[in-house]
């Protein structure tokens, strides 16, 4: 049998392979032991969240867990559930002493049936906290899930391991990255080996589960002579240079200056951290943390040369691209609606249409549904947003990306430079298309009762010159169907459109024009009407039948089916177990 070709989208269904897929890059702890009561008190800080959980008086607290954690989540539960305790009784001691203590000096006399009495009404104020544990999360793990803790009504959210550290929408966090072991002396001989100059300005930085040590590899370095190393902590900030770490001063100045130092990485950092780190540093030298021989491992020179390519690739074949996808892949980042509006808005500048879904977390089996769509970009937070993969049907690319998909091949210029995170597209909006809009109001569809005056602007967009698409080698002359349908709204059908009543909602044109949804131009009803072939069950029998020149398209007769409980069915009024 002939080998079958993907000549259209795969499958509408979800493998259940991707039940628990998480692209979410993770900390490797299979081959590490289990943890004492001791480690785990200190790995994930019991006492600083118990503190934290008091001071602010939170009542309702969930426990995010990446699938890698889990194990110790019930151990963690526990001993959360402990201090809280623990906590509440000193709170009551202390007071019932401060209150005994204040009855003494002021010399009042009560008996011991009024001490208890208020000692009682004293503990009935300290409500006992709840806790959840909230696992499978909404999107990546590296992001809050707001979703799942919002349907536990939770005041505060405890985040266990590493984190994007995005800006959340509605809910306090409290971060925990679990600190893992590494040996010092081993990354200080690596740090030695790959730097001989100790005068080299150096920046040291490590993943969010090692960035513990920082500190103490500083510590090392200095007594070692090393003049011009720079040690970064965490900060909240992922538009940084360095994102979510602090920068030297000279960096805080002017961000080209961050070219005159190498980078020493401990652990390896996700793709989207390495492109926008190899971009903006001289050189990267990753420490790998997966070693299992007793020498010191060697860095690696990281190189992001190929994804690069890869990436640029990606963006210029969407270039001629008429229907984008906008994929919702969070609900919890901040500003996630404004960065919505602005793809939305920069797409319809261009005379491109776009539609929004929200598909929880993102496989290829579930964008593949929605075959209309020639390209996605996808909104999520900074380390989720960068989706490669060969199994997708469509190319997924940034909305940094898409600023540069949507400009002209003598426009586009592209330095290397690559950011994924959204609030420094929202900062550093270009406004020359919103000037653009002004000037031609392109990409706004004309109203219910407005007749659109071509003039010379029609004869214009007839004239211009097709788009080449580097995908199929062709010239393509439709890439921009909202701008056409804009300006050429075949004025025939002008003044009946203007007297069509408001619920006629669904428009069939002429050959050649595209359909519309509400007196609005729609690719995506034009792809249904046009290239959707599948009509519902049993139009593959028609088809068949009509090959073989036969008349009868009649379905199958009706029968009863199955009922009864999935151990043993039975059919029609046969009770005879199946």
């Amino acid at each position: 049998m002939e080998a079958l070709t993907l000549g259209t989208a795969p499958v509408l269904s979800t493998p259940d392979i991707h039940i628990f897929e998480d692209t979410t890059p993770s900390v490797d702890v299979s081959n590490l032991p289990r943890l004492s009561d001791e480690q785990l008190v200190l790995t994930y800080e019991i006492e600083r969240t118990v503190e934290e959980i008091r001071a602010r008086k939170w009542r309702r607290v969930a426990l995010q867990f990446p699938d890698d954690l889990l194990p110790d989540a019930p151990r963690i539960y526990e001993f959360l559930r402990r201090g809280l305790k623990r906590a509440r009784d000193t709170h009551r001691i202390s007071s019932s002493t401060a209150e005994k203590q204040t009855s003494r000096n002021s010399n009042v006399t009560r008996d011991l049936e009024t001490i208890v009495e208020a000692l009682s009404i004293s503990g009935k104020d300290e409500v006992e906290e709840k806790l959840f544990i909230l696992a499978d999360t909404s999107y990546g793990a590296c992001c809050v899930d707001e979703v799942a803790a919002e349907h536990v009504d939770a005041d505060v959210v405890v985040h266990y391991g590493r984190s994007c550290l995005s800006p959340t929408a509605r809910l306090p966090v409290i971060y925990v990255f679990t600190t893992r072991p590494i040996s010092l002396d081993m990354v200080l001989e690596t740090f030695k080996e790959t730097f001989m100059d100790k005068d080299q300005k150096i920046i040291l930085m490590a993943d969010v589960p090692y960035s513990n040590h920082i500190p103490g590899v500083y510590e090392k370095l200095r007594e070692e002579g090393y003049t011009n190393v720079y040690a970064t902590s965490i900060i909240h900030n992922p538009s940084s240079p360095l994102p979510n770490r602090t920068v030297p001063a000279d960096v805080s100045e002017s961000k080209d200056a961050l070219r005159n130092y190498e980078l020493f990485h401990i652990s390896e950092p996700p793709t989207s951290l390495l492109l926008s780190l190899s971009s903006r540093a001289g050189a990267i030298h990753i420490y790998p943390t997966n070693y299992t021989s007793s020498d010191p491992p060697k860095a690696l020179l990281a190189t992001s040369v190929m994804t690069l390519r890869r990436r640029y690739a990606l963006l210029t074949s969407l270039s001629t691209v008429s229907v984008f996808g906008i994929l919702i892949n969070t609900l919890s980042v901040k500003n996630y609606m404004h960065i919505l509006d602005h793809v939305k808005k920069t797409i319809a500048l261009e005379g491109k249409k776009s539609y929004t879904f929200v598909v929880g977390k993102v496989n290829a089996a579930k964008v593949a549904n929605f075959s209309e769509v020639e390209g996605w970009v996808v909104i999520g937070c900074w380390e989720s947003s960068l989706i490669e993969s060969k199994d997708f049907w469509r190319p997924i690319i940034t909305p940094f990306e898409l600023s540069l998909a949507l400009k002209g091949d003598a426009e586009r210029v592209w330095t290397g430079e690559w950011t994924s995170d959204f609030q420094a597209i929202l900062e550093n909006t270009d406004t020359s298309a919103e000037t653009r809009s002004n000037n031609d109001k392109v990409g706004e569809a004309p109203g219910e009762n407005q007749l659109v005056d071509g003039g010379d602007f029609d004869s214009e967009e007839e004239s211009a010159p097709p788009e080449f698409d580097l995908r199929t080698g062709r010239y393509v002359s439709h890439s921009r169907p909202m701008r056409t349908s804009a300006t050429q709204p075949n004025r025939r059908q002008a003044s009946q459109r203007v007297g069509a009543s408001a619920n006629q909602s669904l428009v069939k044109r002429a050959n050649g024009d595209i359909a519309q949804v509400g007196g609005v131009a729609s690719p995506g009803a034009e792809f249904f009407r046009s290239q959707r072939t599948w009509q519902g069950l049993g139009s593959d029998f028609d088809v068949l039948n009509e090959a073989n020149g036969e008349a009868d398209t009649s379905g199958a007769s009706m029968e009863e089916g199955r009922s009864g409980l999935a151990r043993g069915y039975v059919v029609g009024n046969d009770r005879s177990e199946r």
